[in-house]
């Protein structure tokens, strides 16, 4: 991927705190991502994923009615890329993450569209 791969991709956040979704999307946006929606929970996460078709989701793991890793169980095949992100370390979450099927994991303290970059590039 060239250095300018990230202006084209789309984005979904979801995640139930307002503060991490703003502090996100004012992130991604600045660095030329579009995020085309904000979900509060699992439920309307796969609804707005499956509607809008992003290139990526940013998921939170712990949301109020299913888990991350459900989440991105259901939406398998269908989103190009998902990154799961929580305020708990990786460690808390030892071998389900690594049977999920996402591009990664980021702490929400470490998360920056580097790491991102990253992710997404090791996982094309």
């Amino acid at each position: 991927m060239g250095d300018d791969w990230h202006v084209t991709r789309t984005v979904l956040i979801v995640d139930d705190h307002e503060s991490f979704r703003t502090a996100a999307r004012r992130m991604l946006e600045r660095e030329g991502f579009v995020v085309v929606g904000e979900a509060v929970d699992g439920a309307s996460g796969i609804a707005l994923a499956r509607a809008a078709d992003p290139d990526l989701v940013l998921l939170d793991v712990v949301l109020p009615d299913l888990s991350g890793f459900d989440v991105a169980d259901e939406l398998e095949g269908g989103v190009s890329k998902i990154v799961l992100v929580s305020s708990r370390s990786r460690a808390d979450f030892g071998s389900r993450l690594r049977r999920s099927p996402v591009a990664g994991f980021i702490s929400k303290d470490e998360l920056s569209v580097e790491r991102i970059r990253e992710l997404l590039e090791d996982a094309a």
